[in-house]
Order: C-alpha cells, then sequence, then structure tokens
C-alpha cells in the first residue's frame, strides 16, 4: 500500500524533513497531530530508515500504512551505535507504549499445582489459590504446562486420580483399571503406608520443580543404595520410576540430552494479528509456555526481534540459548544485550533439523493453535495460508483468495468459474459464473483474459459486492500459459495482484504451483498443497457443473425453438422464469402462454414438448 498527500497531507512536509536527517544510528519517534507518540523504531542509519516510510512508491503493510497515514511529526535521539540505539528503543516502547509497537499481552491469569490438605494428599491442576490448607507450587503463566506437569508426576509416579477417599474408603471396592494396568499404585487397598505415601509425593514435587533429567540422577542414587542394602524391592520400584520417567520425557519430544535449560520461541501470524509462543524447558523437560498477543502482523523477523527485546527486558533470570526459527539483521546485537543483561553468554540459534528443529516445530505449531482459537479458524487453517504465503514468496499469509477454471464443450458453452476462499475457508457468497461472449473458438487463453479483463472493470466500477474486494492471490486452473496470457493484461489496468497456476498430473491431482517462468513445488508443505487441491477442485467443481446446466439449458431452448412461432428469446424467457425442468413440467398451459408471449395453441404445442422432455 502507498502513502500518498491524500493520506497523510503532512508528507511533503515528512519528506523535505527527512532530506536533512544524520546517518547516524539512534532511535525515532513518530507523533500523531495530538503529539502522542505512536510508534517508536531503532536504526543504524537515522536518515535511510526513516526515509523508508516517505517515500513515494514505496509499498507498505496495513498496519504500516496506516501509521504513517496518522503522522504528523516525529523526533529523533542520535546514539553512538546500533547496540545504544537497541537498549534505548526497548526502554521507551516500556515506557511510553506506543499504539503500533508490539505490545505484550498474554491474555491470561496464573495457574498452580496444588497439594491438597489430606491424609493421602493428591497432585491437581489449579487456577487460583485458596485458604484451605493445600500447598501450592507457583504460579506458572501456562495452564497448559500445569496440567500437563500434573498429569505427567501423577502418572510416573502412580498416584490415584479417582474420587475416593483415603483412608476412609480403604478395602470398600475393587482397585480400579488404574490400579490393574499399572497407572495408580493401588492406595485404596490399604497396602500403601502413609509415611510411603508421602514420601511418594514428596518425590513428585521435586520432580515437577527440578526436572526430569535430575530427578531420573536422584532416583537412580537412591536404587543402587537400596541394591546395596539388599533392598531389592525398593530397587525394583525405583527402577520402574525411572524408566516411566525417561518413557514420559520421550512422549514429550525431550529426545536429546542437548535439551537442559533452554527457550523456543516461535512467531504465528495471519491476515489479521500475530502471537508469540515461548516453550521453556528446565532440566530436560518441558516446564512452562507463555503465549503473547503481538498485535497487527508487520515484517516477521522484526515481530520476532521486538518480542525478543520485550519480553527478556522484563526477565529476572535469561536462559543461555534461545531456539528462535529464523535468523534475523539485528541478531548479534540483540544477542550482545540479553548478555549483559543476563550476566552470562546468551546465544540466539536457529536449528535448521533434528530433534531441536522440531522443539521449534513444536512451538510455532503452539503458537498458531492459539491464534486460530482467538479468530475461530483451525490450526491447519492458519498453517497453511502460512506455508503458502512462504512457498509462494508473499509478504503475507493471503486473507481473500480467488481461483478460476475455464470449462468448454469443444467451442459451445464456453463458461468459467470463479471461487474465492477467505482466511483458509470457501465463501460462497462471492462465487462467480461467467459465459464467454467475446470468444468464438475454443481458446482457453483468451476465455482466461476475458474472465479476468470483466472481473476486474466491475471492480473498478463497483457494480457488485461480489467484486468489490481486491484479492491478495489469483490462482489459475492451469500451468504458466495461462499466467503469461493474463499478467500483461492485468499490469495494463494497474492489478498488482501476484497470480499463479495450479498444475494437475496426468491423474488430474494437483501437482504444482505455476509461475510465469517455471513451477514451485509444494509438495512438502503438506498443509499448503492440501489448501492449493482443495482449492483447485473446488474451482473444477464449480465451473464444470455450471457448463453441464448451460449445456442441458441450451439443449431444452433448442427443442422448444422447434415450435413455429417461438424464436430463442421466448424460450430463454420460459427457462430462466421456471427454472428447472420440473418446474415448466408443472405450468399449465395458461402460464406458459402468458410467460412466453403465445397465443393458446403455440403454448399447448410448448406444453406437449416439455411433456415429452
Amino acid at each position: 500500500m502507498y502513502i500518498t498527500e491524500n493520506d497523510n497531507p503532512r508528507i511533503e512536509y515528512l519528506r523535505d524533513k527527512t532530506h536533512r536527517l544524520t546517518v547516524s544510528p539512534g532511535c525515532y519517534i513518530m507523533k500523531n497531530k495530538s503529539h502522542e507518540i505512536i510508534y517508536i523504531g531503532k536504526a543504524k542509519n537515522l536518515k535511510n530508515r526513516v526515509s523508508s516510510y516517505f517515500r513515494a512508491g514505496q509499498d507498505h503493510l496495513p498496519k504500516v500504512w496506516k501509521m504513517v497515514s496518522n503522522v504528523y511529526d516525529y523526533e529523533f535521539i542520535v546514539t553512538d551505535s546500533e547496540f545504544e540505539a537497541l537498549v534505548l528503543e526497548c526502554s521507551l516502547i516500556k515506557q511510553y507504549k506506543p499504539k503500533y509497537n508490539i505490545l505484550l499481552k498474554d491474555d491470561k491469569g496464573y495457574s498452580y499445582i496444588k497439594v491438597t490438605n489430606e491424609e493421602y494428599p493428591r497432585l491437581q491442576a489449579a487456577l487460583q489459590k485458596e485458604e484451605d490448607g493445600a500447598r501450592y507450587i507457583g504460579p506458572f503463566v501456562s495452564s497448559f504446562a500445569v496440567k500437563q506437569a500434573v498429569t505427567e508426576a501423577n502418572r510416573v509416579f502412580m498416584l490415584p486420580t479417582c474420587t475416593r477417599r483415603f483412608p476412609q474408603d480403604f478395602r470398600k471396592q475393587r482397585p480400579c483399571l488404574n490400579s490393574h494396568i499399572k497407572l495408580c499404585m493401588g492406595v485404596c487397598t490399604g497396602r500403601i503406608s502413609k509415611q510411603e505415601y508421602n514420601a511418594l509425593i514428596e518425590q513428585a514435587v521435586e520432580f515437577i520443580r527440578s526436572g526430569s533429567e535430575d530427578s531420573v540422577k536422584r532416583l537412580t542414587q537412591e536404587m543402587n543404595e537400596a541394591a546395596e542394602n539388599l533392598e531389592f524391592e525398593k530397587a525394583a520400584k525405583l527402577r520402574d520410576r525411572i524408566n516411566a520417567i525417561n518413557k514420559a520425557a520421550q512422549s514429550q519430544k525431550i529426545v536429546d540430552e542437548r535439551i537442559k535449560d533452554m527457550d523456543i520461541v516461535a512467531v504465528s501470524q495471519n491476515s489479521e494479528m500475530a502471537c508469540a509462543s515461548v516453550l521453556m524447558y528446565r532440566g530436560g523437560r518441558l516446564f512452562d509456555k507463555s503465549d503473547h498477543f503481538l498485535g497487527e502482523k508487520t515484517d516477521s523477523s522484526h515481530m520476532l526481534e521486538q518480542f525478543l527485546m520485550q519480553y527478556y527486558s522484563g526477565r529476572e533470570k535469561i536462559v543461555k540459548e534461545i531456539l528462535i526459527e529464523e535468523s534475523f539483521e539485528d541478531m548479534d546485537i540483540v544477542e550482545q544485550y540479553l548478555t549483559s543483561k543476563a550476566g552470562h553468554s546468551v546465544k540466539l540459534f536457529v536449528p535448521q533439523r533434528g530433534s531441536l528443529a522440531k522443539l521449534v516445530e513444536l512451538a510455532k505449531s503452539n503458537a498458531t493453535e492459539f491464534i486460530s482459537n482467538k479468530v475461530g479458524r483451525t490450526r491447519h487453517e492458519v498453517a497453511a495460508l502460512e506455508e503458502l504465503s512462504k512457498a509462494l514468496g508473499l509478504s503475507k499469509p493471503p486473507e481473500f483468495i480467488e481461483c478460476y477454471d475455464i470449462s468448454n464443450l469443444a467451442s459451445s458453452n464456453m463458461v468459467a468459474g470463479m471461487v474465492v476462499f477467505r482466511n483458509g475457508r470457501p465463501f460462497k457468497k462471492f462465487y462467480k459464473r461467467f459465459s464467454i461472449k467475446t470468444v468464438q473458438e475454443q481458446n482457453d487463453y483468451e476465455c482466461m483474459k476475458e474472465v479476468l479483463r470483466r472481473r476486474f472493470e466491475n471492480y473498478f466500477n463497483k457494480t457488485d459486492e461480489g467484486f468489490s474486494t481486491m484479492p491478495d492471490l489469483i490462482l489459475l486452473d492451469g500451468g504458466k500459459g495461462h499466467v503469461n496470457a493474463v499478467e500483461p493484461m492485468l499490469r495494463e489496468m494497474g492489478i498488482t495482484c501476484p497470480v499463479f497456476g495450479l498444475v494437475k498430473d496426468e491423474r488430474h491431482r494437483t501437482r504444482a504451483v505455476a509461475t510465469d517462468d517455471g513451477e514451485i513445488s509444494i509438495a512438502k508443505s503438506r498443509s499448503a498443497f492440501n489448501l492449493a487441491t482443495a482449492i483447485q477442485d473446488e474451482v473444477h467443481r464449480f465451473a464444470i457443473t455450471y457448463q453441464a446446466n448451460k449445456h442441458r439449458r441450451n439443449a431444452y431452448q433448442l427443442e422448444l425453438t422447434k415450435v413455429r412461432g417461438v424464436g430463442d428469446k421466448k424460450a430463454a424467457k420460459l427457462i430462466t422464469t421456471f427454472k428447472t425442468k420440473e418446474a415448466m413440467k408443472a405450468a399449465t398451459v395458461e402460464q406458459i402462454a402468458a410467460t412466453a408471449g403465445v397465443n393458446a395453441e403455440t403454448a399447448q404445442k410448448l406444453k406437449d414438448i416439455i411433456d415429452e422432455m
């Protein structure tokens, strides 16, 4: 989106002011007409960075465009280095909380792990503390992590999760299924002493606090001591507990000894908003999770940088390793800032493969799930649009996708279908059908050009709500020949929307996405591939159904024109009015006469032909 004087009457003043700006590093402070700070940024070259906002013909993302449209003036602070500019930017954002900067919102309270106040205590997840004499561990930011930790500890230490009360319900009923399948130690049998049970509860609490790695070390030492003292039954129980911890660790994607104290950060975005998810691993296990809204989406690497600065500037302890999904320009400066704040070396790392890359995928999946719940869309829909955007090199995930297909029977009944997918779902309200008007012989390229020209003429003329939205992506059912045919015409009309083709294999299945000079394989991007296939199947179904219906309608019309005195217009009038063959058969002679504008004798002949159809 481009900034003009209509969008911001101060644009020429801002451009002129920027020409005289220094090339030193520093921070810039954008203000609106009320002199409120609306955005704060940093730059290693103030003149170059600030100029990019006001430069004529500069294409902006929607959020940036809105910010620049509201800039009345700006101030700047020169610093000695990029590092000082980064630290100053972070401090100013925390102080002023500008509208267009990323402002972290976790949208949740805190959760606790509860050890109930009973003779035989239980481990439970709790959303708040109560005055009930129970012991509370926490608070934790993530209810997900709390529930996961409680479930894991109860399973590893075979603690009861039923509603029975102990010791009141000892030996009143048979042990439940959990006891038989070794998910519960069977406290209800009365064979577990209070001292032994409470020792297990303390082990479970220590397991939650210190992590699986420390628990395994301590339990291994206890097991060896028990074996040396010839307490073989105790040693066997400790061995089983160690195996259960290791098995639980494997089920949590803890598959590598390198995963000790580490944060994994990923950002997810759709056309509406963005959020970040932080998975916190401590002592070799998933310890906590934190989700944060980032507001409207901007450039992904810029969002990641700002999130890291704001998130860790407010934390007392910072881990030594932070996994992220992509690198960004000032990564070394952010590392320097985090290192100075933490008092020890902090490394930002982008894993390319293996178990660490899978952890980044897990964080990405959590962020996607969080944002999809907020916008009422599934995680797979959000992921599909993101994958498709990356595969096609788009600046943002496409919210509004249009797809076109040509259908014909030789050179007769040539038609086209237009389907619309909004936020990854069919938006049938905006589906459109086209009868080809200017192409007389079969030529899919010329037909596609006619359809796209008519579609955007309607857009400029504002004649139809279904044509009123500029798509974020245009897909054509066909190869690069279709793309090459329509792109020059669209550019002449001023349409800059990206255009790609959808290519099928010999089995009529989606194979790749075509560009003007080749193909892009999306087979490895499963979500994007499934979305592209769904779009191509839907447009083909829609177009071929219209073509078949039109063919039948023309056949009916041809039969009706066999009656003397009935031409194409009168036959079309009948078909348009009654719509279906069944409705035409149910019509009386009088209704046929009135609709077609013929006498009773001609109407009766039409009725006879209609009944024989």
